[in-house]
């Protein structure tokens, strides 16, 4: 069978418990192409890759690689037939060594006596190793991915993935949690596999990366194919339309809003290498953004107000009265949020219901004497499904079976059922789609018009711009500028971001 495509997915069909989530799909990918594959989230995007890796078993259609048809049974004979996935949801074995992750169900043996001989581990940090100075990558081998960041483990799926030779590479959000840097590395290493004639599924939700590599672009909405084309022949603003369905204005819905009386101040913070002195202070309704490259400490600083850390030094002032944060109860109990950067290994128990998780937090305030009334978290689960716009089965559905978008939906409804007055948000849009996205800018205009203090890590420079009053800038581990809005400039804040020498 002669044809261009080495994939093909024709009238690809899924259902679940009757829903129907993909309608009739076809997506055709070329050798040595990189195809955008983008939509909203509950599209159907991962639904149809996850066919594709044999996760899933499709209802109807077909699937053609490199001219033969293929029903693979489970990733591995995927891997086999020369197709391999980075996922946007990470699942590394935490606690194994990050060469150990990389070479998983393909260790490098000692002797070639088949299955039983023992695993080479020197060999396979050497190798490990050996990967990550092609890709440029500083990264310990024998190091325990439980020691690593975010950014960090998404890298090692990246290089897990490239190193596997494969045919066809499926990226999904691969640069969600990574530096600039560490994406201009990766761009580096797609234009060497569509150098050696590999073809690249690329979903992200970042429009700038889609019309900066893509060569052809598929829009996906609510399971149905909407368009194939060329990626010169479109516009951000048709790709919106076709990917949402309506226009979108006014992204950034920014509020005027005059920040009220100090609610927070944060003076002399200090943890070993983490940060160092960071002061600043926190207003009712005021949105106040903490930017930095990757290793900076702004997950760090937060941790610590929020508990989960301990500072060396420094004090923390709410309401003018100094407090001591032993631990995450005692910032609750303050009324305090924080909404984690990792959602799946901090954020949610992805084993158990959508109300389970939404009700987890403020199960004090649904309980009487101890007992939880069944009949008011029903209510108030299925308020926080309606107003936070989450797509889901039911409240009975499994967390696990939603999108990412809808994951952090949950997530954001879990901690305002505590009606915190200081929310801190840790990269609260990563991996969430354009459509999404809004809806939590929306809220979280709302939540500072009715005064809730919000302090927002992020690592999208324009998110920041569009939404905060104030940015702070922090530099390993130093706060090395302060911005007010009217200086607001991605220059100005990469500049304090760069400088280490800052004291």
């Amino acid at each position: 069978m002669n044809s261009e495509y080495i994939l093909e997915m024709n009238n690809i069909d899924k259902s679940f418990f009757k829903v129907k989530v993909l309608d009739d799909v076809s997506l055709k990918v070329k050798p040595g192409e990189v195809h955008a594959l983008i939509g909203e989230n509950g599209a159907g995007k991962s639904t149809l890759m996850k066919i594709l890796m044999g996760i899933y078993e499709r209802d109807c259609g077909e699937v053609i690689l490199d001219g033969k048809k293929v029903v693979f049974q489970n990733p591995r004979d995927a891997i086999e037939h020369g197709v391999s996935m980075i996922h946007q949801e990470l699942n590394p074995v935490l606690d194994m060594e990050v060469a150990e992750n990389i070479f998983l169900g393909r260790e490098v043996r000692s002797l070639n006596a088949g299955p039983l001989s023992l695993v080479n581990k020197k060999e396979q940090r050497r190798q490990a190793d050996e990967l990550f100075n092609k890709m440029g990558v500083s990264l310990d081998p024998k190091a325990l991915m439980r020691d690593l960041s975010v950014a960090q483990r998404q890298l090692v799926e990246i290089i897990k993935a490239i190193s596997l030779s494969a045919k066809v590479v499926i990226m999904d959000e691969p640069t969600s949690a990574i530096t600039d840097k560490e994406v201009t590395t990766l761009f580096e290493q797609i234009a060497k596999l569509q150098a050696a004639n590999v073809a690249i599924i690329y979903i992200s939700h970042k429009m700038d990366e889609i019309f900066k590599i893509a060569d052809r672009i598929t829009v996906l909405r609510d399971g149905q194919h909407i368009c194939t084309d060329e990626a010169r022949k479109l516009t951000y603003d048709e790709l919106i339309r076709m990917m949402v369905g309506r226009e979108i204005t006014e992204f950034y819905p920014k509020l005027e809003i005059q920040p009220g009386e100090l609610v927070m101040r944060v003076q002399g913070y200090s943890r070993g290498k983490k940060f160092h002195n960071i002061n600043f202070d926190l207003h009712k309704g005021e949105i106040l953004g903490i930017s930095g490259l990757v290793g900076a400490g702004r997950s760090e600083l937060v941790e610590a107000i929020f508990g989960i850390t301990k500072p060396d030094e420094g004090e923390l002032f709410l309401d003018g009265k100094q407090v001591n944060i032993h631990h995450p109860k005692d910032a609750i109990r303050n009324k305090m949020a924080l909404i984690t950067e990792d959602r799946k290994f901090t954020g949610l128990n992805l084993k158990a219901t959508v109300e389970h998780n939404i009700s987890q937090v403020g199960l004090e305030t649904l309980a009487r004497f101890g007992v939880i009334n069944r009949r008011k978290e029903a209510v108030v689960t299925e308020d926080a499904i309606k107003q936070m716009k989450i797509k889901v089965f039911s409240r009975k559905s499994m967390l696990s079976s939603l999108s990412g978008g809808n994951q952090q939906k949950v997530v954001l409804s879990k901690w305002l059922l505590t009606q915190p007055e200081i929310i801190i948000l840790d990269e609260p849009t990563r991996g969430i789609d354009v459509g999404a996205k809004r809806d939590i800018y929306v809220l979280i205009g709302e939540l500072a018009q009715a005064g809730k203090a919000i302090l927002m890590i992020s690592s999208e420079i324009p998110e920041l711009m569009g939404l905060s009053d104030r940015i702070i800038v922090l530099a390993a581990g130093r706060l090395t500028g302060i911005l007010e809005r009217k200086d607001f400039s991605q220059e100005n804040i990469m500049r304090f971001a760069s400088n280490f020498e800052a004291s």
